[in-house]
């Protein structure tokens, strides 16, 4: 499959996240979360159902298939980890770390991405990192 736009990526995750937390997903409340209008969303979904990524119809709730699971879960997990790692290395405050990990998760190489989880493995089990890299920052 080709890759997804950052647009129906971010589109994707909001669906996901609106299914673990409620078993579905609704227009209104994705445009709401996403700060974009109703017709945009239709749009989207309407993509998104051609892909075969979510199930969809109008008035219906909104679901994803088994390969827009896997795909949202992957999203997901770049997303949660990103931030992890700019917590946990690099010492950034917690919704900086979510912002910029948002945006970083459409654009990050596996390669890159799976340094970086090293990186962070490696800070999170070394006590002495981040006491050595707030001395070597100042």
């Amino acid at each position: 499959m080709e890759k997804l736009s950052v647009s129906l990526e971010d589109y994707i995750e909001e669906i996901y996240a609106q299914v673990l937390k409620n078993g579905q997903a609704k227009v209104t409340a994705i445009a709401d979360a996403m700060g974009v209008k109703k017709a945009s969303v239709t749009g989207a979904l309407n993509i998104l159902q051609e892909k075969k990524l979510i199930n969809y119809a109008p008035y219906a709730p909104v679901t994803l298939t088994a390969e827009g699971e896997k795909i949202a879960k992957n999203i997901m997990k770049k997303h949660e980890n990103l931030a992890e790692f700019f917590i946990e290395v690099l010492n950034t405050p917690h919704a900086e770390a979510l912002e910029i990990a948002c945006k970083m998760e459409h654009i990050v190489s596996e390669e890159l991405f799976k340094n970086m989880m090293k990186l962070t493995k490696y800070a999170k089990m070394q006590t002495e990192f981040k006491n050595i890299y707030e001395r070597v920052k100042e």
